[in-house]
């Protein structure tokens, strides 16, 4: 098992941070709610039917996304990740808002993400402060 991760089991965590084995599954379903919206702004994007503009925080978000567990568990940096997750949830919210005018139903097919995001924020800030 990764150093990383042993070192997060012994983290001292709040009475709301669920069981391991949750994210898993909750993040399988995320990834394909990421995966049709993302990939449809992506391709009318690249089709020239919505503004480059409107792009940038889907990017910056699967940047931010893909970076977390390498922060988290490889370099095992609370304050990093924290600043991490963050991002993730400010470019969820930036996404939703961009694509509001081209396409609603991309903005509420976030509204999961957006919630697993603001809990896991909450919770790594938690942690972050925790083991300080």
């Amino acid at each position: 098992m990764n150093e990383g991760y042993v070192r997060y089991a012994e983290y001292v965590k709040p009475w709301f941070s669920p069981p391991s084995w949750i994210f898993g599954p909750v993040w399988s379903v995320l990834y394909v709610l990421i995966f049709i919206s993302f990939g449809w702004v992506f391709m009318k994007v690249w089709q020239g039917q919505i503004p480059r503009l409107v792009a940038v925080p889907f990017v910056i978000n699967l940047i931010a996304n893909a970076s977390f567990t390498p922060v988290q568990f490889g370099l095992d940096n609370l304050p990093l990740a924290s600043a991490v997750i963050f991002l993730v949830l400010v470019t969820i919210v930036w996404s939703m808002w961009a694509i509001w005018p081209h396409a609603k139903w991309v903005a509420y097919l976030q509204i999961p993400y957006l919630l697993w995001v603001l809990f896991a924020t909450v919770l790594q800030l938690t942690i972050t402060y925790l083991n300080w």
